[in-house]
């Protein structure tokens, strides 16, 4: 079984019917994979699937949309292992010392 055989299948599978554009997909999964990190390419391609799904685009607007998502990923400059600048890791006080036993608590 090739690569149309299996599209063709899953599309019946799945009970969809489109067109794709496997190398468009597979370029993007490709720059994304090493330019973010590998796990970042089946979740970009699924974004892309979605968005054209929901927007009922045409494979031309598949296409802009597909080469928005590469130029991100090609431009994009945090290592996979870099923190989130959005994460914090304030110091939490050691307070094992002091009696909690009477505090109240809301729910």
């Amino acid at each position: 079984m090739n690569l149309h055989d299996w599209i063709d299948e899953l599309a019946d599978a799945l009970d969809v019917e489109t067109e794709v554009d496997e190398g468009l997909i597979l370029d993007l999964a490709r720059v994304t994979a090493q330019n973010v990190q590998k796990t970042a390419a089946p979740i970009t391609a699924y974004l892309l699937g979605f968005a054209a799904g929901a927007g009922d685009l045409n494979p031309e607007k598949v296409e802009r949309m597909a080469a928005k998502a590469q130029a991100l990923a090609e431009s994009w400059d945090r290592p996979a292992d870099a923190p989130d600048p959005d994460d914090v890791d304030d110091d939490v006080p050691d307070d094992s010392t002091v009696d909690h036993s009477t505090d109240r608590y809301e729910d």
